[in-house]
């Protein structure tokens, strides 16, 4: 097929996997990454055709990642690869633009099609996942839209991670102080303001796994 991808997950296993099955088709896997902070620095320097992004990934995670390229790297489409199917996360994916969603579980007979139908321009849903979804999510009864921004989703999750503020900063680019303001933002706006809260909310909302 010739496409030229990034691929991510934190799983060294999986990643091999992937990565046999796309380059016998003809791929080019032109980096590889464990987590979604290194998977943006990879698309901003490779400029791929594709992101193939793991939901559940450490830093950030593969929505909020995906996120990221739609606003940052339009040309780039994304896939997310993912074990749930539940309505709120592949709601989720389709309000941040991804291309695909294929399900983990179907991935060796779907990954391939996903691949062709998004380098046509199209949306991929795995045969397992609802059709009645895109209907939903066109008519606007799709989830509200989150009310942090693409930055504190990140601080969040890190926090949710045990992460303290002077890690988070490093992890991000960012001032410490400026860290501790997306912290403090984002307790004002969920109205939370204890850790272990902030965790059970981010737990509750997809951005890290239990």
């Amino acid at each position: 097929m010739g496409v030229r991808i990034v691929l991510a997950d934190d799983h060294v296993l999986v990643r091999e996997g992937l990565r046999s099955l796309l380059e016998r088709e003809g791929c080019r896997v032109l980096a590889e990454a464990s987590d979604g902070l290194q998977a943006l620095r990879d698309v901003e320097s490779h400029k791929p055709d594709l992101a193939l992004l793991d939901i559940s990934m450490p830093a950030l995670n593969g929505l909020d990642a995906a996120r990221e390229v739609v606003r940052s790297f339009p040309r780039t489409k994304t896939i997310l690869l993912t074990q749930h199917d539940e309505d709120q996360y592949v709601l989720k994916a389709l309000e941040a633009g991804v291309s695909g969603y294929v399900l983990k579980s179907q991935v060796a007979g779907d990954l391939l099609d996903a691949i062709r139908s998004v380098s046509k321009g199209q949306i991929y849903l795995s045969p397992g996942i609802s059709r009645m979804l895109i209907d939903a999510y066109r008519s606007k009864s799709a989830m509200p839209r989150d009310r942090l921004t693409v930055r504190e989703r990140q601080v969040l999750q890190l926090i949710a991670e045990g992460k303290s503020t002077k890690e988070t900063a490093t992890l991000l680019g960012i001032t410490v102080k400026t860290a501790e303001s997306h912290r403090t933002r984002l307790m004002q706006k969920l109205d939370i303001h204890e850790t272990a809260s902030l965790v059970r909310y981010a737990v509750r909302h997809g951005i890290v796994q239990p």
